[in-house]
């Protein structure tokens, strides 16, 4: 029997904790089979991002093609992509290939503030990549980016979605874990399709280990619409999930220990 399958495109990181490596940990997680496009190598552990070697566009593309065609994939998830010549890269082989079930993860800032989407790129990612998304998951400061506007409530979330999905994105979940000031004792994601707003809540859970929480959560989602389940079920699945893998993060180093998606519970 063929297994399901995802296509994680995105940088690598050297401390396992985020990027292509918790990707592929994530799907793993939810009984599906990860494949992988790597779009930069970076020399990064848990006090931040040190150095990062991009990978040449034409060779994102290689790789790209030498799994589709032999592989395939029932969903793609895309990560950091760093430079406009390797979104315009990924999205012509999107486009290429009729990829229906494309998760963008917009991921633009590492926790320790190193810049992982390069400002030129940013307008390549809204015109040729987001326009091809089934879902896009920014959150608060990338969702603020994405909108151009403050974003410190869950009213300013459901209008800066709005904005993005005016963009062209079919639908827009923005991630509500970096409000700040409301002292919530939860976390709100709301997921908007053009129509109806759908909340997502969950329990906010003290911790320090939270590296890798984006790659993670968007690989989940893919996981899910690659199993077959529609955007609402495939999201509100991705959000017990990822809480369930901050609730088992794990303590590395002396910064930013990792989220672990890889516990006894599957979706």
């Amino acid at each position: 029997m063929q297994p399901v399958k995802v296509l994680c495109i995105g940088g690598s990181d050297s401390s396992g904790g985020a990027g292509i490596q918790a990707d592929l940990k994530a799907v793993s997680a939810c009984g599906c089979y990860g494949l992988s496009a790597i779009t930069a190598v970076t020399a990064q552990n848990t006090l931040g991002v040190q150095d990062i070697f991009p990978v040449p566009a034409e060779f994102v593309e290689k790789q790209i093609d030498t799994v589709l065609r032999d592989i395939g994939a029932d969903a793609v998830k895309t990560g950091m992509l760093l430079t406009a010549d390797i979104v315009n890269a990924v999205a012509k082989k999107i486009k290429e290939y009729q990829i229906i079930k494309l998760v963008v993860d917009p991921v633009m800032l590492a926790k320790g503030g190193r810049n992982l989407l390069m400002k030129n790129a940013r307008q390549t990612l809204v015109k040729k990549l987001l326009l091809l998304a089934l879902v896009v998951t920014p959150n608060i400061p990338e969702a603020e980016e994405l909108a151009g506007m403050e974003i410190k409530s869950v009213a300013a979330m459901k209008k800066a979605a709005r904005i993005i999905h005016k963009l062209g994105v079919q639908n827009v979940l923005i991630k509500g874990g970096h409000l700040e000031g409301l002292k919530r004792k939860d976390v709100i994601d709301i997921l908007y399709d053009g129509e109806k707003y759908t909340e997502f809540s969950a329990p906010r859970i003290d911790s320090h280990d939270t590296h890798g929480t984006g790659c993670t959560y968007a690989s989940i989602l893919a996981s899910g619409l690659a199993l077959g389940k529609d955007v609402i079920t495939a999201a509100g699945e991705a959000k017990k999930l990822i809480t369930l893998a901050i609730q088992n993060s794990i303590s590395l180093g002396a910064g930013h220990g990792s989220v672990n998606a890889l516990t006894e519970r599957k979706i």
